[in-house]
């Protein structure tokens, strides 16, 4: 009869407290759904002009729309945070999740549910908005199924419903810190689609504002969803508030700088002029963005400097008093961000070319040497993965450094060199005629896929980081170094890190890109021209790994063989290349022609000379992991001989005579001969 009265006494104590997270969450919504209509009323688009004998959806979608909108993302922020908190804020014993993340993960599973529901909503408004016809007559045609599968927008959608209803299902099962790791991933992932097809997809310069909102959306997800479930966390007294709060705190500041510099590069591509900002209801609500950005950023030093002391101490009011107001701000922005996607950015004067539609600037002069070295094109996402490379690894030598070690300074060299080959590669003129030219393509192409990745896998990387990063200060729990060592001992990585599967990666998906429709349909997207770049980086990494790689590998070849797999796989390049100059069909070319493009060779002679890069291209590469494998055998092998060397000296000590069994025996016989000829 005890346990009964303690379970009942429990419930009594935990009903407060789930009430005080009830209350927490519709403020949240109540300042969301305000900021919402005040910002609609102010910027116009709660009162749109309808012209007479034009189709009006009405007040249902116009008012439906942008409240379901506000709905997805409010559950996709939530989705996020819980997935965040229990596989990374909350500790975990040996990559199980505890109580409380196993709880967090089951709410990431009804929120995602939640999250799918908003989305097929949202599909519905914005189709009856697109056709200017109400929700019923949309409901009770054929238009939503097209819509769905034929327009971009549509499709965005799609696929948020079926990425969220997976989340739903595959977290009810998760119990591993690894699973909810891998949620986590996909529910950033989900949150990407629709922003590509908003003003971002449409504005002057779309790459900048395309990958601007990419990252925004995802770096505010982080913390708006992060600091959501810990609050939550706080008022229902769960253990570890204190562990979770530091973890949340040290990730807020990179998320505090993400926001902030993404949303001026967003900024940037669709204001033509600072006095936009002051001019224009897109501009007015910017600011009252920026406003409560910064009150966010205030509100965050506080936190590291007040009250994270004082709930180490074991005081969690002023954490919760703060917390509370930070995320009502936050849900607020959010509301602001749905209002602000309703509204049309100030009309921009531009120039009338197709080119400059398409690829966000003008077609740029006929190329030359002199072009491409002065006609640089800033391109943010490779802008940002050279920023990180840089410096999260000249923060590991200095980390080293301050404690002591040492670190080579080749590796550092050739990490730098890998880097700024990667920076003349994307953001020279390189890049701005990679779009234009298919040759100029190829260089960039085989540059990021054979040349960058020799000197990224040569700098070590993971061998830094597992030497840089300290121990989790909580025994089996998980830290940056611990996740680091069971993503290099997982299944995934040990199957796609075998020197056949990485070979064949590195080949095959050459001739599946160029030789089926998909190069055509990655030419066309912005997202596709960062699918190729990131392709082209994993895959050459992958193989070079496999090759001449210094960091530690599931798989380690011997010389002999790494040279034969080597010589093996080169060829097939050279045949890539034969191919393409023998071929009289252009690829991409629908792409191409748009362009409209008056000077240089035809699209077919342009592609020949692509294809005589890529034959004569392996060359390059090929001699430089040749010496980088010399140089590895050589130090091998002399690595082997002062290690025998040291076991001849030890043994020499121990036992007497040189220390080298054979030698010995040898120098036994000799003195054998020696004393039998004497006898004689």
């Amino acid at each position: 009869m005890s346990k009964p009265v303690r379970t009942a006494q429990a419930a009594q104590v935990e009903a407060p407290e789930n009430g005080r997270a009830v209350k927490l969450a519709l403020a949240g919504a109540a300042a969301a759904v305000a900021a919402l209509v005040i910002a609609m009323i102010a910027g116009g688009a709660a009162s749109p002009r309808i012209i007479p004998g034009l189709p009006d959806q009405g007040s249902f979608t116009r008012w439906g729309l942008p409240l379901a909108k506000l709905a997805m993302d409010a559950a996709g922020v939530l989705t996020v945070g819980t997935l965040l908190a229990a596989a990374f804020l909350l500790p975990n014993d040996k990559g199980l999740l505890g109580k409380s993340a196993l709880g967090y993960v089951k709410a990431a599973s009804w929120i995602a549910l939640v999250w799918a529901g908003a989305a097929a909503a949202t599909m519905v408004f914005s189709l009856s908005e697109a056709l200017g016809l109400p929700v019923a007559d949309v409901l009770g045609g054929d238009e939503l199924t097209s819509f769905a599968s034929q327009v971009s927008q549509g499709i965005a959608l799609t696929l948020v419903v079926l990425f969220s209803v997976a989340i739903a299902l595959f977290a009810r099962g998760a119990i591993t810190a690894g699973a909810a790791g891998g949620l986590l991933v996909l529910a950033l992932a989900t949150m990407l689609p629709p922003a590509l097809t908003g003003h971002s997809a449409s504005s002057p310069n779309h790459d900048l504002a395309t990958t601007g909102v990419a990252v925004h959306l995802v770096v505010l997800a982080l913390w708006v969803g992060g600091l959501g479930v810990l609050c939550v966390h706080a008022l229902r007294r769960q253990p570890h508030l204190e562990i979770a709060a530091a973890r949340f705190s040290a990730l807020a500041l990179w998320c505090f700088v993400g926001v902030g510099l993404s949303g001026l590069f967003s900024v940037m591509a669709r204001l033509s002029a600072l006095s936009e900002l002051f001019t224009s209801a897109y501009g007015l609500l910017l600011l009252a963005k920026t406003v409560a950005f910064a009150l966010l950023g205030a509100v965050g030093w506080w936190h590291r400097r007040r009250t994270l002391p004082l709930l180490a101490a074991g005081g969690s009011g002023t954490f919760l008093r703060f917390a509370t107001g930070e995320i009502v701000v936050m849900f607020a922005a959010v509301g602001l961000a749905v209002a602000l996607s309703r509204t049309a950015p100030p009309p921009a004067v531009l120039p009338v070319d197709r080119a400059f539609e398409v690829l966000g600037y003008t077609m740029p002069p006929e190329i030359s040497l002199a072009n491409l070295a002065s006609l640089w094109w800033f391109d943010l996402f490779s802008g940002t993965l050279i920023a990180l490379l840089a410096g999260l690894y000249l923060a590991g030598v200095v980390r080293l450094a301050r404690r002591g070690d040492a670190w080579s300074k080749g590796r550092t060299a050739a990490w730098f060199t890998g880097v700024l080959i990667l920076l003349i590669a994307t953001q020279s003129g390189v890049a701005r005629y990679a779009k234009v030219l298919f040759s100029a393509h190829m260089a960039e192409h085989m540059t990021l896929s054979m040349m960058v990745p020799i000197f990224l896998v040569l700098g070590a990387p993971v061998t830094l980081a597992l030497r840089a990063l300290r121990p989790a200060a909580r025994r089996g729990d998980r830290g940056p170094r611990e996740w680091l060592t069971t993503i290099l001992h997982s299944r995934f990585v040990r199957f796609i890190a075998h020197p056949a599967i990485a070979t064949a990666i590195f080949i095959v998906s050459t001739y599946a890109l160029y030789f089926t429709p998909l190069f055509a349909a990655a030419m066309e997207e912005h997202l596709g021209h960062i699918v190729m770049t990131v392709h082209f980086l994993l895959s050459g990494t992958l193989f070079f790994w496999v090759i001449i790689g210094v960091d530690p590998a599931p798989y380690r070849l011997p010389h002999v063989a790494r040279l034969i797999l080597l010589f093996v796989t080169m060829p097939f390049h050279a045949f890539f290349g034969i191919a393409l100059m023998s071929m009289t069909t252009v690829l991409a070319s629908d792409w191409y022609d748009q362009l409209g493009r008056t000077w240089g060779a035809s699209a077919v002679e342009d592609q020949q000379t692509g294809g005589a890069i890529a034959w004569a291209f392996g060359e390059i590469p090929t001699l430089v992991v040749l010496l980088a494998l010399a140089f590895q055998w050589w130090r091998d092998d002399d690595r082997v001989a002062r290690r025998a060397d040291r076991r001849a000296d030890a043994a020499a000590a121990r036992d007497g005579g040189s220390g080298d069994a054979q030698l010995d025996a040898y120098n036994d016989y000799l003195a054998k001969l020696n004393r039998r000829d004497g006898a004689e």
